[in-house]
């Protein structure tokens, strides 16, 4: 039997998995099924030669502070990675003029609130960041295992005692709504910090979903934001340069047909037809497609489980080539990474509502993306790239909430709900579309045919809610990405801790092997 590590797929989490384990002397092959590596991390030139866009991730934030960057960082920076530092990470574009924004100045933030008790309100929770953050933000740095997990309690009850503990543990079972109502008196706080549930399928009113909104509001605060210079694809370009720097091979083009198994142990892939073995399998698929390449694993709770895993509604991008910056009329929103088109927190949670009963949302909740007024060599000079997500739509649509697009399928439908989310910035920014020099739209259904991990459209694997989170992603009693087969493994977003560029499933499996 080989001892080669095989890793079906080039997302992030295959690729650190990758890296890490080649770095340690392991040898490792990865085998990608699209044309390039990279998964949600990459960037291509989608509209016009020379704009450099991000297809799906922008934000490299988790990325950076990552356990594998911790390890890892120096020689990543030798391999060619290099991020560009955000002071001002995101703004909320409310009743058109009207912004709320959060920099990593105090001064510069509160003075777009309006509230002297939300101002104290805000203080209040940078003082107490430090110490909720090292529960909040080490939970999401501890694999799901007995062992860790159980010193991981160990630790924070000895830092903030019973009362604290489960003062905590209340928090994580909160809806932004509820924290955000019980925290804040003005409305366009709970729609400007809501909207980073919305990254996520966390919509105002979920259970579980306030610690989002808490940790990009003070980590944003505290620490701003990253975007990688020339685009998300350094990460994949210096991940790849570090796996073949230490023998490993990353083949793309590469489709994994079926995972061998035989008597409870993996035996290797089938590849373009023919069986390639290996003791060691890392799976980065999405359940679905995890269950059609093993079969039954002879357990029945996993395979079920496979099976009723539920993912989160889906979402389209806009990506724009502009010949100059949005005209917003708050023109200070230009100098934030991202900005938020949402008017209430009512409005987020009537999108989501929309979006789950597939209809197309009559105003869709955007993330504006504007790289290049922090990174200017991603346009030719004095041009500008714009990454729009459009938050949320459905996969498959059942009708328009608006009753103006007719068409039930997404290649009718595409281009009507992107002009649909356009029309929502040139509210906020007027003469916007005259500035469009190139529009490439991309649906639901158009990701997933490009990465079939995003199902329906979802960039996230997978509702993160409370039933299939934690010791319950993806499957209880395999929250540690193990697997019935003995030797086969899960990583990816579908695995605690789940979506993001923070790599955290792909990064404790390789530190377990």
């Amino acid at each position: 039997m080989s001892d080669t590590v095989t890793i079906i797929g080039a997302g992030i989490n295959g690729l650190v998995a990758a890296a890490d384990l080649a770095a340690r002397g392991r040898k490792v092959q990865v085998f990608e099924r699209g044309p390039a590596p990279g998964g949600a991390v990459r960037t291509e030139e989608l509209t016009l030669p020379g704009f450099r866009h991000d297809v799906a991730a922008m934000n490299l934030s988790m990325f950076a502070g990552s356990g594998f960057m911790a390890k890892h960082g120096a020689e990543m920076a030798q391999h060619g990675l290099e991020f560009v530092p955000i002071d001002r990470p995101f703004a909320q574009a409310l009743e058109p003029g009207d912004y709320l924004g959060v920099t990593k100045d105090l001064d510069e933030t509160l003075a777009t609130f309006h509230s002297e008790a939300d101002k104290e309100a805000w203080k209040a929770l940078m003082a107490g960041f430090p110490s909720r953050v090292g529960a909040v933000g080490g939970l999401l740095g501890t694999p799901m295992k007995r062992g860790p997990l159980l010193k991981f309690l160990w630790k924070q009850w000895r830092a903030l005692g019973a009362a604290g503990l489960v003062d905590t543990a209340q928090f994580l079972l909160t809806s932004p709504r509820t924290w955000l109502t019980e925290t804040f008196e003005d409305p366009r706080i709970h729609a400007a910090l809501s909207s980073w549930g919305m990254h996520l399928d966390f919509a105002p009113d979920i259970a579980g979903g306030a610690i989002f909104p808490y940790l990009e509001a003070m980590g944003g605060h505290f620490m701003g934001m990253v975007i990688g210079k020339g685009g998300a694809a350094t990460v994949t370009d210096a991940l790849v340069r570090m796996i073949e720097a230490h023998g490993g091979t990353v083949t793309c083009d590469a489709e994994v047909t079926a995972i061998r198994h035989s008597a409870g142990k993996v035996t290797g892939v089938t590849l373009n037809g023919e069986t390639v073995p290996s003791g060691t399998v890392l799976a980065g698929l999405a359940p679905v497609h995890m269950a059609r390449l093993t079969g039954a694993t002879g357990n029945a709770g996993f395979d079920v489980g496979l099976k009723d895993y539920q993912y989160a509604p889906g979402t389209m991008m806009i990506h724009l080539a502009l010949d100059a910056p949005v005209p917003w009329i708050a023109k200070q929103m230009n100098d934030f990474a991202y900005v938020h088109v949402g008017r209430s927190i009512d409005g987020a949670a009537k999108v989501y509502a929309e979006a789950m009963a597939g209809l197309l949302p009559e105003a869709p909740l955007l993330v504006v993306g504007q790289p290049t007024r922090f990174d200017p060599s991603r346009a030719p000079e004095g041009k500008h790239t714009l990454w729009v997500q459009v938050r949320m739509v459905p996969g498959r649509i059942r009708g328009d909430a608006a009753r103006q697009i007719t068409a039930t399928d997404w290649d009718g439908a595409r281009t009507a709900m992107a002009d649909r989310a356009l029309d929502l910035i040139e509210e906020q920014a007027p003469g916007f579309r005259a500035t469009i020099l190139g529009r490439h739209d991309v649906s639901p259904l158009d990701l997933e045919a490009g990465n079939p991990n995003l199902v329906g459209g979802d960039q996230v694997c997978g509702s993160h809610h409370m039933r299939q989170n934690f010791l319950y992603r993806p499957v209880r009693g395999f929250a540690d990405g193990t697997t019935p087969i003995s030797g086969l493994h899960m990583i990816g977003a579908a695995v605690w801790p789940g979506a993001g560029t923070g790599a955290g499933s792909g990064f404790f499996k390789a530190q377990e092997l």
